[in-house]
């Protein structure tokens, strides 16, 4: 545990900032952009005043989401079935459209729990599955869609769960 929260070289072990002119800069400069090193910054945040870090994180996020790392990242834990780009724009422009995105300042997250709460993996994957261009050029039957639909489904929701734990709790203004 720290001993002062002021400290944010104490903060985030490991990190190699000592204030947080230099953590708002790495932010705004995209030194730091992937998902576990914005989250680090992010925790270390917590212990700030919310008025002058949410705008930096608000861009770091959307840069990290818009610039294709998110893409990137889930890419790398689907190795078998890479994630798809069109679940992943689906999603951001669901996030976009809804109104409820403003309870919080990270689009990564909101991104990722739309991908979730609104079953997006499951559309995606017999979207994907039943396209005869993944089999060849020929039609594939209906249980062959299933087949390729449930491996997909099982390898992108484990990544999205995986991206979602490291979360304790939503980053969110209103705490649900």
């Amino acid at each position: 545990m720290m001993n002062d929260p002021k400290n944010l070289s104490q903060a985030s072990p490991g990190f190699i900032y000592k204030d947080q002119d230099q953590l708002i800069n790495s932010l705004r400069t995209h030194r730091v952009n992937t998902l576990t090193e914005i989250r680090r910054i992010e925790k270390v945040f917590a212990w700030l005043d919310p008025a002058e870090v949410t705008e930096p994180l608000t861009t770091a996020w959307s840069y990290y989401v818009n610039s294709n790392n998110l893409l990137n990242e889930l890419r790398g834990l689907t190795k078998n079935y890479p994630f798809s780009s069109e679940l992943l724009d689906e999603a951001k422009w669901q996030v976009i459209e809804d109104p409820e995105s403003g309870r919080s300042w990270n689009y990564c997250w909101l991104v990722l729990t739309k991908i979730r709460d609104e079953q997006l993996v499951t559309k995606h994957a017999y979207l994907l599955a039943a396209k005869p261009a993944m089999w060849g050029g020929y039609i594939p039957t209906t249980e062959r869609v299933e087949q390729l639909a449930a491996v997909c489904i099982d390898e992108w929701t484990a990544a999205v769960n995986q991206m979602l734990r490291h979360w304790d709790t939503p980053p969110t203004t209103t705490g649900s």
